[in-house]
């Protein structure tokens, strides 16, 4: 019995290693297929994880493509280089021509509109100013721009400075077929250059130059001494008047004067008054001192 015992005890010891050992062959096993489920990098799987990141990766180098339109306005560049249209072009723009006030202002249409236009940077005698009378050469000076202004095609060009003075009229240089009128009444000694007012002063330095010109052949306004001055004309300088010829003596002053008993008389024939070289001129009627008399 105890032999049977023991052989039975050695069968289950030895079922029981063998169980044992299936049982750690089995678990073993499983742990070496488990193995192959790790991502492999060359498996299907990652071939596709790489294509799927292949987009990402490929975005950056696509943004070059995408903002390089931004530099198209580099081509514009040049255009910096054009100076921006400016007040007061040299344009000249036509008009017509509506008559002669006097040597440096004229009546023009502009703009549908009658206007005054005063000449810029000359100035020449009066004809029949309210204070100063008529001023040596200022009839020659008016005539002198009535036919320059009816010559041909008159066109008026702007200053950069303001288009009116303080009586509304316009403020230009004035052209008669593309010359000048400006610059030949003063090169011809029938105005002076005169109420420079920056900006508008574009053109002084041919004025001063044809000024120059005129002065050095002393003819019109030059001619005679002290006459022209920088603040305007003297009126009590005038030309030296021709003796008359021997057949024809001259008549004596106290034939050529005229009395009134006062101001309120003498304006009735010379509304304006009267200057010193006047003959209807008295000391008592000039109360200012400044030989004009009866002014108003």
């Amino acid at each position: 019995m105890n032999s049977d015992r023991m052989m039975s005890m050695l069968k289950l010891n030895v079922f029981s290693a063998l169980f044992i050992m299936s049982t750690l062959f089995v678990l073993s096993g499983c742990t070496v297929e488990t193995t192959p489920t790790e991502v492999d990098p060359d498996s299907p799987a990652s071939e596709v994880k790489e294509q799927a990141d292949e987009p990402k990766v490929e975005i950056p180098e696509e943004k070059p493509e995408i903002e390089a339109p931004k530099e198209e306005p580099v081509v514009a560049e040049p255009k910096t280089n054009t100076p921006a249209p400016k007040e007061g072009t040299t344009n000249q723009i036509p008009v017509t021509l509506v008559s002669t006030t006097d040597g440096d202002t004229i009546r023009v249409m502009y703009n549908g509109q009658n206007e005054p236009v005063r000449y810029l940077l000359i100035d020449t005698p009066e004809t029949n100013h309210p204070r100063l009378g008529k001023q040596p050469f200022g009839d020659e000076a008016k005539e002198r721009n009535r036919e320059l202004v009816n010559s041909g095609d008159l066109t008026i060009e702007f200053d950069i400075g303001e288009k009116r003075d303080k009586y509304d009229r316009l403020l230009a240089y004035v052209y008669v077929n593309g010359q000048s009128v400006q610059e030949t009444l003063v090169r011809e000694g029938l105005a002076r250059v005169a109420y420079v007012y920056p900006p508008n002063t574009r053109y002084l330095t041919p004025y001063e130059e044809a000024q120059e010109i005129a002065k050095s052949k002393k003819i019109g306004i030059w001619s005679v001494e002290d006459y022209t001055t920088d603040s305007g004309f003297d009126s009590q300088a005038q030309p030296a008047v021709a003796a008359p010829p021997v057949s024809q003596p001259a008549t004596s002053t106290s034939t050529e004067s005229e009395f009134f008993q006062n101001c309120t008389e003498l304006r009735k024939k010379y509304p304006t008054g009267v200057p010193s070289t006047h003959p209807a001129y008295q000391s008592k009627m000039d109360r200012d001192k400044d030989n004009y008399a009866c002014e108003r």
